[in-house]
């Protein structure tokens, strides 16, 4: 399992919008290839910042099969508009804990 981390800054006073077009493109995400599941949370601090955590079974299925997906064009299309800046994505992989002599 890979989790997909980005932290979204969104223009200020377009949160309600983002938060609408985002309900959309999670329809979009969701029926992709390899897709697990995902979670938009909201930042306390910063009313215009956002966390999207997406868990995909391989990376490929995030960057190969959905970046390059007919999908990503309509993603890109209700999001990317949004975004100021444009955010860094990062990907994670688990470690085993229990591996570790303590």
């Amino acid at each position: 399992m890979i989790l997909e981390v980005a932290i979204l800054k969104v223009k200020n006073n377009c949160e309600r919008e983002f938060e609408i077009a985002f309900a959309e493109a999670s329809m979009i995400i969701s029926q992709m290839q390899g897709y697990l599941n995902h979670e938009l949370l909201k930042c306390i601090e910063q009313d215009n910042q956002y966390l999207l955590l997406v868990r995909w079974e391989k990376l490929e299925d995030h960057t190969e099969g959905f970046r390059k997906s007919k999908e990503y064009l309509q993603w890109k299309k209700l999001l990317h508009d949004f975004y100021d800046p444009f955010p860094t994505v990062e990907h994670y992989k688990s470690i085993n804990l229990h591996s570790f002599d303590v």
